[in-house]
């Protein structure tokens, strides 16, 4: 077993991947910087460095994947993947049904995401489910180092384009960016567990469309992806000294999602709880409700997240996202 913090994981997997197959290359804003690992092993034709241009760039990979690569790129913030946004909903995502199946996309467009630090909704936001809503995207949320190598391994091996989110609260590279334990007027809630682990090398890919269930519980059932499935589990020992058993679900995948795995975490218990990071309207937490209402499975059924744009003060951000003390809360309500 290896200690590899979330960051440390991913870099494994691009590495790996680089290392097997010359066509994945990779490129991003201060790629030179961020990857220099890569850089000094495979070189500037490998690992580029592109400009401040998200549309120029993920464009340009859309195009290099069409002609037989299999690009990596890095858009700083998924807030600014808004601005590429033509390149993945109108090209990368539609050119194998356009064509019948005769070209592929296989793109993996990697961004960091989520909020709790007090950046507002310009560089907080998650978007998963307005991504997941485009047909032909995959969209992929890991929680804990090993899934952040093994989804990264099965997003670039993926013929179709990936996004993929990783969280910042759980990388320590966005941590110390963002002031983490050098600055003493900036607290952020991080997770106690998922930001670093013992992994097993080689890492196994991890199935697009794969849920996992992180604990097991028979009262209520509570889902999410990335940070949220740690909110999750805090909140489940809060519950369990309530004499509450609860499960945590942690999907992985926003698109395709584990449709068998929700139905039958809603079937063994009859409560399902979604803590959402993303927004709460037209997103992930209607999309599991409707996966469970359309086989018939009756649950009671509640959900938590951002209604509004993020908020940039601290407090207001704390009551807008999902914590463990808001998730104990609509449990017990949920419950009762």
């Amino acid at each position: 077993m290896t200690r590899l913090s979330f960051a440390d994981a991913i870099e494994w997997a691009v590495e790996a991947a680089m290392a097997r197959d010359e066509r994945v290359v990779l490129w991003g804003e201060d790629a030179h910087m961020l990857r220099r690992n890569l850089l000094v092993r495979f070189g500037p034709r490998r690992v580029r460095l592109a400009p401040i241009s998200e549309s120029a760039f993920v464009g340009a990979a859309v195009g290099a994947a069409m002609a037989g690569l299999r690009p990596i790129v890095e858009v700083m913030l998924v807030d600014f993947i808004g601005v590429a946004f033509d390149a993945l909903l109108n090209q990368a995502a539609k050119v194998e049904a356009f064509s019948a199946g005769c070209w592929k996309v296989p793109l993996v467009v990697r961004a960091a995401c989520g909020g709790g630090y007090g950046d507002a909704g310009q560089h907080e936001q998650s978007l998963w489910g307005l991504l997941a809503g485009v047909p032909g995207l995959a969209v992929v949320v890991p929680s804990n180092p090993e899934d952040a190598a093994g989804l990264m391994l099965s997003a670039i091996d993926n013929d179709g384009p990936v996004v993929y989110l990783e969280h910042k609260l759980l990388s320590d590279v966005w941590l110390d960016w963002m002031g983490y334990g050098g600055r003493d007027t900036v607290a952020f809630d991080v997770p106690r567990a998922g930001a670093s682990a013992d992994v097993q090398l080689p890492v196994t890919p991890v199935p697009l469309g794969s849920a996992a269930l992180r604990r097991e519980g028979s009262d209520i059932c509570m889902i999410g992806v990335g940070v949220a499935v740690h909110r999750c589990l805090e909140a489940a020992d809060v519950l369990a000294e309530r004499g509450i058993q609860a499960s945590v679900l942690d999907l992985r995948s926003v698109a395709p999602l584990d449709g068998e795995a929700i139905r039958q975490a809603a079937s063994r218990t009859g409560r399902v709880l979604v803590a959402d990071e993303d927004y709460l309207h037209f997103g992930l937490s209607g999309e599991v409700a409707a996966i469970i209402g359309e086989v018939g499975v009756g649950v009671r059924f509640a959900r938590i997240g951002p209604i509004e744009t993020l908020p940039y003060a601290r407090r207001l951000e704390d009551g807008a996202l999902p914590r463990a003390q808001s998730i104990v809360e609509a449990a017990i309500r949920l419950l009762a």
